[in-house]
């Protein structure tokens, strides 16, 4: 497996018009490199499978178009120019690397061995995101992947750029151009210094923290919007103190004594931490996979997307 730290999109390719010259020379280009490399007509035909005169008069247009005689004809073999010797260095350039190109290509696509862009919410990186690629390297362990964590928007933005094929996302987009089926849902547990005066308590509601300052992921993350709902639904605005990206970062945070925090649960106590279950209202966030609707997706990006599906209600159990 490769790990591919996310990197920013190319910028847009250059614009082609009908009347540029890669564009009217492009079909002759194959063509021109068989005639040169046989230094024959008609063998290039029939290695081609197009008639002799169909050739010929396609390298005649060649010539025409780029204003130079191309190949001086003797008989019925021909030799390249001394300009026909300069294109063809370049056409054969340009052809090794359109094949090179088109090696990648297959390669994605390989069942075997291709390659799946996968996004995921930061959460999902230490648990639950390891435990199903190691289930689904079990049978393809060639598959090769690129892993991207980053927030939702962000990530459904590269889905539908083409940059991401899965998205492992929380909460649940309903964008019609994307297709998502919920997964598993995951309590969201209030985390409060160990020393603070409900530390000791197992259960609490989340009206009891109102006045409390909150450490929280910045805005744009589905954590944070789950926060917002939660506290509106309990009837007061949260007061962020600070802002952060990662869940442990929060913790320590926590730990510090600097505010609590409405957090997955840790897989591993964090010392100077006490985690609260919350009893109202119901903090609970849904977890789903999240692909464009309509569009086609390699060998290896459906097999794992199958085997993620199939995971459904068993996705955070990690044994």
């Amino acid at each position: 497996m490769t790990y591919e730290h996310s990197q920013d999109p190319p910028g847009p390719a250059a614009e082609l018009g009908p009347d540029e010259p890669a564009v009217l020379l492009a079909p002759k280009l194959a063509q021109f490199a068989a005639v040169a490399r046989l230094e024959h007509v008609t063998r290039a035909a029939e290695l081609l499978a197009v008639q002799q005169p169909t050739l010929s008069r396609a390298m005649a247009r060649l010539e025409a178009e780029l204003g130079v005689a191309l190949l001086a004809r003797q008989g019925r073999t021909v030799r390249l120019t001394r300009a026909g010797r300069v294109l063809l260095g370049s056409v054969e350039r340009a052809l090794a690397e359109l094949e090179r190109g088109a090696e990648a290509a297959r390669a994605e696509a390989d069942p075997a061995a291709g390659r799946v862009a996968f996004g995921f919410l930061h959460t999902m990186g230490t648990d639950a995101v390891p435990a199903l690629l190691r289930g689904f390297r079990a049978a393809h362990p060639r598959v090769r992947f690129q892993l991207v964590q980053d927030y939702v928007g962000a990530m459904l933005d590269r889905l539908r750029a083409g940059e991401l094929d899965l998205c492992l996302v929380s909460p649940l987009p309903g964008d019609a151009d994307l297709v998502v089926r919920p997964l598993d849902e995951q309590r969201l547990h209030l985390a409060v210094p160990a020393d603070h005066r409900l530390a000791g308590r197992r259960r609490i509601r989340l009206a009891e923290v109102a006045d409390e300052p909150f450490v929280a992921v910045e805005r744009g993350y589905g954590l944070r919007a789950l926060l917002d709902d939660f506290c509106a639904q309990a009837g007061f605005t949260p007061r962020v103190a600070f802002e952060g990206e990662e869940a442990e970062t929060l913790r320590g945070l926590v730990a510090a004594g600097l505010g609590v925090a409405l957090l997955p649960p840790s897989l591993v106590p964090r010392p100077g931490v006490a985690e609260l279950d919350v009893t109202a209202p119901r903090t609970r966030r849904a977890i789903g996979l999240a692909w464009v609707a309509g569009r086609p997706v390699t060998a290896p990006a459906a097999a794992f997307r199958d085997f993620v599906l199939s995971r459904r209600g068993r996705l955070l159990d990690h044994d």
